[in-house]
């Protein structure tokens, strides 16, 4: 006997609607859901009117070297040494410029706590050094 031939009413529930529904719910759930941003904000000097540059009478450095370990002048030091050193820094007069210059394969945790840290005391004199690193390090992932 035949679908089409079966006299009895047909007992099963049909799910087509529900199953429907249901996704149709789930594409909106995904699309209200807050895209997930985490990042630190960090407050670089404008590009404006330069600034008279007098002698600074030490220049302080962090390198973050591949295998995470933090360098401070070129001595290896843990988050909490460095952040002694930005609160001695911080109370010279003037104030030290701070040159951070992360590895183009450190881990991004070490470099973003660093980064939270250096944010927390108040750094004045701070830069970036060394991005010519990436630029190569951005040709090889990308085939150019």
């Amino acid at each position: 006997m035949s679908y089409i031939e079966q006299k009895s009413p047909m007992g099963e529930m049909n799910t087509t609607p529900l199953i429907d529904v249901m996704l149709v719910l789930l594409i909106m759930f995904i699309i209200t859901i807050p895209p997930v941003n985490h990042a630190v904000k960090v407050d670089l000097p404008s590009t404006g009117k330069p600034q008279p540059k007098g002698p600074d009478p030490v220049i302080n450095k962090i390198v973050i070297l591949p295998n995470s370990n933090i360098l401070w002048n070129g001595q290896p030091i843990s988050l909490d040494q460095m952040s002694d050193f930005l609160k001695q820094t911080k109370a010279m007069t003037p104030e030290p410029e701070l040159q951070f210059q992360p590895a183009a394969t450190a881990r991004y945790d070490i470099v973003d706590f660093t980064l939270a840290r250096i944010k927390g005391a108040d750094v004045e004199k701070f830069g970036f050094v060394g991005n010519e690193q990436y630029a190569e390090f951005g040709k090889a992932d990308n085939g150019l």
